[in-house]
């Protein structure tokens, strides 16, 4: 393979246009330490530059450089070919350049229709034409978002979606999309990239920062790859496969090795946990399913279909219908949670989609975190802290899970992606169960730890457990499980062993 600067030779010298955004030499420093050290980047008119990278490679930082809302400590930022100086995201809105965030920027207590206008408001407002008008954008962009619904009220999904049109809505020449489609749905993806599509032939110029290494090589003109905030390669992305990107990303290869099939179950093997015409409100609707020890079995379905809901009732954050709402058997004993600690006393462990909202304690220590899993049981339940078996439990899972860090007391926020969600998943261990429930186990997770995190799932039921992988990535679906179930409008679709499946089959059975 060529080296960096003739990759970006090639990709770069056919053009006779100016690019319309150049960031030459940019540094960022951070006590001492670079975020960002001499990356040079351009995007030309009508070009979508998928921008790529493990957690902490740089990437935001140098998005958040270019659209104002941090200063690099070095080097030059150019629009048309002109030095700029953005104090602020609104001089860099003023100069054509927006990002939608991966969190949402918005305002909770305003509505849909407010927030597109924040930064654009009129002197005087009518809320009757302000409605009409984000109405009709919101259309345009097939985005099924009511203008005077509140933002606090809408799911992550639907705020992303509010993010994207006011970007568009400010005519913007430069836009940064930051993970756009982390939390939309695959129809909402579509449509997305539909709207990339119209973005791109009325020339608008388009940073793509993404996980999701399958869209970047399906939607960019070209990537570029950040590792340790320098500046790796750039390059047309018809040169690239996902395994070259992914070898610059982690600068070593990285194998996904496919798991050792399970035969189908049957009644050799112990049957777990057992859930019978379950009902929860309208998101899950007479839903039947069954887990045995030493299975993995995947869920997979479309976002609302009642995945998550029906495994939160498992673990008791949610309660099924008291009246036809189904039953639950854990070998044989029929059981109904009120919290999850009964749920966790039972050996049933629940690991939740959304790492940093309800995964972790931020300003507490790795160690602290993997030891509150501990101490929600019943067998770990102290009333005074026991250091030595904090210890003992956390070195011990920071080692089987290799957990990157250089102190078991550094605090968890300080953690990458990939590590935050090892913690997560060592606390659910420290909690010894027997049900083990991963709802998006990889999600914003560098790609040289998810194989690490998938050999952890299989090693979960390698030791005998009952282990349900709940994801809307069909590759991890079918990487790790013996068995998948796929999930439409609350009810189980199909059951469909994993040595037979494949992604047609499950998006067949999710939308059908």
């Amino acid at each position: 393979m060529n080296s960096p600067v003739d990759h970006q030779k090639t990709a770069t010298e056919p053009r006779g246009n100016t690019p319309v955004l150049e960031v030459r030499n940019g540094s960022k420093i951070y006590g001492g330490v670079h975020a960002i050290e001499n990356v040079s980047f351009d995007l030309y008119p009508g070009e979508v530059h998928a921008l790529v990278g493990e957690n902490g490679a740089g990437k935001s930082t140098l998005c958040k450089a270019i659209a104002g809302a941090i200063q690099l400590s070095a080097g030059d930022i150019l629009i048309d070919g002109k030095p700029v100086k953005f104090s602020r995201p609104g001089d860099a809105l003023a100069a054509g350049v927006s990002m939608v965030y991966q969190e949402t920027s918005l305002v909770p207590t305003m509505t849909v229709a407010q927030n597109l206008e924040l930064g654009n408001e009129p002197l005087l407002t009518r809320f009757r034409s302000l409605n009409i008008q984000a109405q009709q954008l919101l259309q345009s962009l097939n985005f099924h978002v009511e203008p005077t619904a509140y933002v606090a009220s809408l799911g992550a999904a639907r705020r992303q979606m509010v993010e994207i049109a006011r970007a568009v809505k400010h005519q913007a020449r430069v836009i940064i999309f930051d993970e756009p489609t982390a939390t939309l749905t695959p129809e909402e993806i579509m449509h997305f990239f539909h709207l990339v599509e119209d973005l791109r032939a009325r020339g608008v110029a388009i940073i793509y920062i993404s996980h999701a290494l399958e869209e970047a090589l399906k939607i960019s003109d070209r990537i570029t790859v950040l590792r340790d905030g320098r500046h790796v390669i750039t390059a047309p992305t018809r040169e690239l496969t996902r395994a070259d990107i992914v070898r610059h990303m982690v600068g070593r290869e990285v194998i996904q090795e496919r798991p050792q099939r399970l035969p189908a179950a049957s009644a050799l093997r112990e049957k777990v946990l057992t859930v019978e015409n379950v009902t929860m409100g309208t998101a899950v609707k007479n839903m039947s399913f069954t887990l045995y020890a030493g299975e993995v079995v995947g869920m997979a379905g479309l976002i609302g279909s009642g995945r998550t809901e029906i495994a939160r009732v498992v673990a008791g954050a949610l309660k099924r219908n008291l009246i036809n709402g189904g039953k639950i058997y854990l070998r044989g004993k029929p059981i109904r949670y009120r919290t999850p600690r009964q749920a966790i006393n039972d050996g049933i462990v629940y690991i939740t989609e959304d790492r940093k909202v309800d995964g972790f304690f931020e300003t507490m220590a790795i160690d602290d975190n993997i030891y509150i899993g501990r101490l929600a049981t019943k067998q770990g339940w102290t009333f005074a802290l026991n250091a030595g078996d904090r210890n003992r439990i956390a070195s011990e899972l920071i080692r089987r899970l290799r957990i990157a860090a250089l102190d078991s007391r550094a605090k968890i926020i300080e953690l990458s992606g990939g590590n935050q969600q090892k913690v997560v998943v060592a606390k659910a261990l420290a909690q010894e169960p027997q049900v083990v429930i991963f709802d998006e186990p990889t999600r914003g997770v560098d790609v040289g730890a998810i194989p690490e995190i998938h050999a952890a799932i299989r090693k979960q039921a390698e030791e005998g457990k009952a282990v349900l992988v709940i994801s809307s990535y069909l590759p991890e679906i079918l990487s790790v499980s013996d068995r998948i179930l796929v999930t439409r409008m609350g009810r189980i679709a199909a059951e469909i062993d994993a040595a037979e499946a494949d992604e047609q089959k499950i998006m067949y059975a999710a939308i059908h």
